[in-house]
């Protein structure tokens, strides 16, 4: 296994959010400083600049099944974008705080342009939670968050959203708008992460440590011991392995079953602490960047798990998956964007 250097390219500013559009023909890449840059991902040059946010650019969110772009800024404005045409289309104005988290409601296998299934963003902007439809128009404003939204993450299913605040998390229905379910927690969650199959709910958190929830069942976990803040959680494709930043050594945890209470974990070491991690879209592998630069592809599954490592010059700020699983996405402090070829 290895990773070769497929292109790179170079923005502005600190890369804060990279995605993928979903037919993996676009790379977008959002500037601290506000611009987004829109590469084409066979072979890194540069389709569009959009002028992004002024004060700067937060989230970045590709609608599925089409070619527009959300993005969130400091400006406390949403902007859509047609990224085919490079052309600005709507801006959903929430107020003075800044929009830090942006998500489309997963999409079905057809997706219906009219409905309670049409395209929907949930986004947050200091207490406040709304649905926004692809023209920017306003669905629903939900009711403020005690405390400033932290974090926000779709069901699979598409049925609730849920976010976080310092003092626990809420799961709200994307067709009735009530709340579902809340979930009392008495510190700061940093992130929030479903598995595939929609059972469990997991938050990286300030104390430090991970939280997982199945809100099926009103049970509860809590894993601890970890150096810092868990600020980055992945998946699987199976929902049973669930990886988790927050020191030297990402974790992964065994989430078959009953969970992982009571299992050790996976520790696979780092030289730095880990500053981003992402499981494949629909493979196993697990890819890892550090503070010092490193990137590196993991099999967790297996006796000798490391895979293929990189040396970037400057720690990753994102690590993004394209749609088919070949291509790693890499955004850094410095702006520098890499892609690299997934072979074997």
């Amino acid at each position: 296994m290895q990773l070769t250097k497929h292109w790179a390219g170079q923005i502005d500013d600190y890369v804060i959010d990279l995605g993928w559009s979903t037919d993996g023909t676009r790379l977008a890449a959002a500037s601290a400083a506000g611009p987004i840059t829109l590469f084409s991902a066979a072979d890194g040059s540069r389709c569009h600049v959009l002028p992004g946010h002024e004060g700067g650019a937060n989230a970045l969110a590709w609608q599925p099944g089409s070619m527009m772009l959300a993005s969130g800024g400091q400006d406390g404005a949403v902007r859509f974008w047609d990224a085919a045409a490079g052309q600005h289309v709507a801006t959903a104005a929430l107020g003075s705080d800044w929009v830090e988290h942006l998500g489309w409601r997963p999409a079905p296998g057809s997706v219906p342009r009219t409905g309670p299934a049409a395209p929907r963003l949930a986004a947050a902007a200091g207490r406040r939670l709304v649905l926004l439809g692809p023209e920017g128009n306003s669905i629903h404003a939900f009711p403020e968050a005690p405390k400033t939204i932290t974090a926000l993450a779709w069901h699979p299913a598409g049925g609730c959203a849920a976010v976080a605040y310092f003092g626990g998390a809420c799961l709200w229905d994307a067709d009735d708008f009530i709340q579902q379910k809340q979930f009392p927690y008495a510190n700061g969650i940093q992130s929030l992460e479903w598995s595939p199959d929609g059972r469990w709910l997991v938050s990286g958190n300030q104390d430090p440590s991970v939280h997982l929830w199945i809100p099926d069942e009103d049970m509860e976990l809590q894993m601890s011991g970890y150096e810092g803040k868990v600020r980055h959680l992945s998946f699987d494709h199976t929902s049973r392995w669930l990886a988790t930043s927050g020191g030297r050594d990402a974790c992964v945890w065994d989430c078959a079953g009953p969970g992982p209470e009571g299992r050790e974990p996976a520790m696979l070491a780092h030289e730095a602490p880990v500053c981003s991690l992402a499981y494949q879209r629909s493979h196993s592998l697990l890819a890892t960047a550090s503070r010092d630069g490193s990137s590196i592809l993991w099999s967790p599954d297996r006796k000798q798990p490391l895979r293929a490592t990189v040396r970037m010059p400057v720690a990753a700020t994102r690590l993004a998956w394209s749609p088919d699983d070949r291509l790693l996405a890499i955004g850094s402090e410095k702006g520098a964007v890499y892609v690299l070829r997934c072979e074997s």
